[in-house]
């Protein structure tokens, strides 16, 4: 895919890389607290110099192609959208009552985010026709589903968080990073 014709940014891409960072670094920060010294430390470092760096790259960008390609908000956020969104909020919350409230297992939680939020890149892929969303959604699915293999063979919750809530908040990061260096060589990012 290459850059459209005016030279200009696809709508959403600035809030969505901004989200994902965000989200990103949630992830990595709640889910590395856990860990044994210095772990926590080194993880959070390095979790906010990526998101750091991140987010410079993409002033970058903002800067290589100022203004937004304009599309009515509608176009991005139709009845699909919503629906995914009503889904998603259903199956999290909905999930971690089970999770939290009747099973009594909070060590799983993080992977059952994981798990929904990697579930509703794929159907944010198909409305909007992204295809990192795919890859996103199946990082964050395994991450998740791994997370509760992890637990089920008797893994530490400490670990269930590094490896389905650390992980995510990783392939939120590398996703900002493959549309970042998309954009910069000048081709239509598959934005997150």
């Amino acid at each position: 895919m290459t850059m459209p014709e005016n030279g200009k940014r696809p709508a959403g891409f600035v809030v969505g890389s901004l989200v994902a960072i965000t989200f990103g670094t949630v992830f990595v920060l709640a889910n590395s607290a856990a860990l044994p010294t210095p772990w926590p430390v080194v993880i959070r470092a390095v979790g906010l110099i990526v998101a750091a760096l991140l987010v410079v790259g993409l002033a970058v960008v903002v800067r290589a192609a100022p203004t937004a390609t304009q599309v009515p908000a509608s176009e991005h956020m139709d009845r699909r959208y919503w629906l995914i969104v009503a889904l998603e909020a259903g199956a999290l919350f909905g999930g971690l009552a089970v999770i939290n409230g009747v099973l009594h297992r909070s060590a799983v939680s993080v992977a059952w985010v994981a798990l929904v939020v990697g579930v509703h890149f794929f159907g944010l892929a198909w409305i909007w026709r992204m295809p990192l969303y795919h890859w996103l959604g199946a990082a964050m699915s395994v991450l998740g589903l791994t997370g509760f293999l992890i637990y089920a063979f008797g893994g530490a919750p400490e670990i269930v968080g590094l490896v389905a809530g650390v992980g995510s908040g990783a392939a939120l990061y590398a996703a900002v990073g493959v549309a970042l260096r998309q954009a910069l060589r000048g081709r239509t990012p598959v934005a997150v």
